[in-house]
């Protein structure tokens, strides 16, 4: 079964606003949505943060695992900071790739950063999504506000968020699709806070506008 991962409710809002058939509970702190958008779908509000963003990953494959039977796909949705031309506000994306930029092994592994412990090279691989332009995911705990511009660049990163790298995490190994919808509401290395509340209402309408799109390109993962 398709499942969604948003960190807050106004991201999952913006997707279940073209949806139909609706039903919502609670479980494990976080609630959980089902519907129909050209097929059923289950959505999680999973809270902010890796930690929470993993914690939810697992929960949807505990339930598909449960409940739903077939095969599991994941995708990581909602809002993030765009770090370059590739990225600019009001865009939807879908990453090709993730990092855990904030995962630093290298004085134990001799690893470049962001390569967790269960890899050689800092990248998660996530599956392409036809007609969205194809990005480069940061993830960490932090908001992006600039202090790690010179990183980022140097792992070719073109989003940033605090969620992604995680679900992309769990699902890769886990065996299973996973893709990365988000859309951009400021500029991660300018003033961050301000752009962000400016440009967030802006982001959401597009998700919004996006899903349609979206639930097909994962279709062809299903």
């Amino acid at each position: 079964m398709l499942t969604l991962l948003a960190a807050l409710q106004g991201e999952a809002d913006a997707i279940l606003s073209r949806a139909q058939d609706i039903s919502a509970r609670e479980a494990f702190g976080k609630t959980i949505y089902t519907g129909h958008c050209g097929g059923p779908f289950r959505l999680i509000v999973t809270g902010v943060g890796k930690s929470n963003a993993a914690a939810g990953a697992m929960l949807a494959l505990a339930l598909d695992a449960a409940e739903a039977g077939g095969r599991s796909v994941l995708a990581s949705v909602g809002t993030a900071g765009g770090l370059n031309q590739k990225a600019p506000v009001g865009c939807v994306t879908a990453a090709v790739r993730a990092v855990q930029f904030d995962v630093d092994l290298s004085p134990v592994n001799h690893t470049p950063q962001g390569t967790l412990n269960e890899y050689e090279t800092p990248y998660i691989p996530l599956c392409e999504a036809k007609g969205f332009p194809p990005v480069t995911l940061a993830t960490a705990d932090r908001f992006g506000d600039g202090r790690d511009a010179a990183l980022l660049r140097s792992l070719g990163c073109d989003v940033q968020d605090m969620e992604g790298a995680a679900v992309a995490h769990v699902a890769e190994r886990a065996g299973v699709p996973c893709y990365a919808f988000k859309a951009i509401s400021d500029n991660a290395d300018d003033d961050g806070g301000r752009a962000y509340y400016e440009n967030l209402r802006i982001a959401l309408d597009a998700l919004g506008r996006a899903v349609p799109a979206m639930f097909a390109a994962c279709k062809e993962a299903e």
